[in-house]
């Protein structure tokens, strides 16, 4: 059974930093692509960045990119995602996601396991 924790997501001003983690256990970290995926109230759940298993390519979605960084850690079994500059429309509930695909997507059903989310709220 895999399993996803997330971590890291809280109150921050505008502005302001927050890392989230995510920890897999119960499968191969390693070979997983890892994303993660954000909610705001109303709205549908979106793509935020992903990173490929073997050579940590990494992807960002427009609203994000040289804000938002992903990295991972395989001997961990943990991913991350630094937020910088983070401003009120990056509130939303912030989700970790694995792929045992190894081709690195930003369509949430090509993802096969989630972690229950982490609140991330950016005050103006």
């Amino acid at each position: 059974q895999v399993q996803l924790v997330e971590s890291g997501g809280g109150l921050v001003q505008a502005g302001g930093s927050l890392r989230l983690s995510c920890s897999v256990s119960g499968g191969t970290f390693s070979v997983f692509t890892m994303g993660w995926f954000r909610q705001a109230p109303g709205k549908e759940r979106e793509f935020v960045t992903t990173i490929s298993w073997n050579l940590g390519t990494a992807y960002y979605a427009d609203s994000v990119k040289d804000r938002f960084t992903i990295s991972r850690d395989n001997a961990k079994n943990t991913v991350y995602l630094q937020m910088n500059s983070l401003k009120p429309e990056d509130t939303a509930i912030y989700y970790c996601a694995a792929d045992r695909s190894p081709r690195t997507s930003v369509l949430p059903s090509r993802y096969d396991y989630w972690g229950q989310g982490t609140p991330v709220t950016v005050s103006s």
